[in-house]
């Protein structure tokens, strides 16, 4: 099932894609009303997905404030997330080896422990919004598709083979870099955090819409031009790991997003480099998730 944030008439609601994707139904025309998807995540009951299960596949005449997917704007699921998001980096052993080479160091084949960030989200972006390219201060922009998991109650001391019952869904996020800013600084913090570089949607797949791990195909494409091209289960370090390891000294608060790294294909890993510039248009697609699309500005 697939949970959206849209906007419709300049009004921002929450609704379920019928199973056909050729429709949005509004969640409160089946007596589900929350504040956003935020509450969705935090409060809705088993019993309220199983209903909204049941309702994608009805006709959509028969549901009031139903709308064609074309009619609305699809923003990010969570515009507004409630903490950074945590972020895996160089978590696929391709992009680990692209990344060292831009760094000019060798490559040892060993990743022992995991490698974490995060990203500040003034407010993520939907499909076919705009990335801004911060031309005045950004000369090196870069884009990464990754699987980015929802945490559905509060983790804390999680066990890994206890990490399922923790997950919500699943979305889309571009992890848009400038890479100038992260080699000058040298961190990611500032370089990943700008305005509009949080990409997110078109939509949340509820976990039970894929078996556990998730083992999906995950591109990227920049005009047409295939860039990315790899499957979430080669991550090196999985969402059993990733959430039971930060569980341990940190409860992760419901709504938590955390996105788990990107494959080789950036355009830091070209020779010369592919970097973003304005009027690209960028897609980013996980096998039944969808795809996100932006263009540069």
């Amino acid at each position: 099932m697939k949970l959206v944030t849209y906007e419709v008439e300049k009004k921002s609601r929450t609704g379920v894609m019928s199973t056909d994707e050729e429709w949005v139904f509004p969640l409160e025309a089946f007596g589900v009303e929350y504040k956003g998807m935020l509450e969705v995540v935090k409060n809705i009951s088993t019993s309220e997905l199983q209903l909204l299960e049941h309702a994608s596949g009805k006709e959509p005449y028969a549901i009031r404030g139903a709308v064609r997917i074309e009619e609305v704007r699809l923003l990010a699921p969570i515009e507004q997330p409630e903490q950074d998001i945590i972020c895996l980096g160089v978590n696929y052993m391709d992009h680990a080896e692209e990344s060292s080479r831009f760094r000019g160091r060798e490559f040892s084949g060993e990743r022992p422990d995991a490698i974490y960030f995060s990203k500040r989200v003034d407010k993520a972006v939907g499909d076919k919004a705009v990335i801004p390219a911060h031309g005045d201060i950004v000369d090196s922009l870069d884009y990464e598709a990754e699987l980015a998991v929802i945490i559905g109650k509060d983790a804390s001391h999680v066990a890994p083979e206890q990490v399922k019952d923790y997950i919500f869904g699943y979305t889309i996020l571009n992890d848009v870099s400038a890479r100038n800013i992260q080699t000058r600084h040298k961190q990611w913090y500032f370089g990943k955090s700008l305005d509009g570089f949080a990409p997110m949607g078109p939509c949340i797949l509820t976990a039970d819409s894929v078996a556990y791990p998730p083992h999906l195909k995950i591109q990227s494409y920049v005009n047409g031009e295939l860039r990315q091209n790899s499957n979430t289960e080669l991550l090196i370090f999985g969402i059993d790991h990733v959430v039971s390891e930060l569980s341990q000294g940190m409860t992760l608060k419901a709504g938590t997003i955390i996105s788990t790294g990107t494959p080789a294909g950036v355009g830091l890993g070209f020779d010369p480099p592919k970097y973003l510039k304005s009027g690209d248009v960028v897609a980013c697609t996980v096998e039944g998730v969808g795809t996100i699309t932006n263009t540069v500005e």
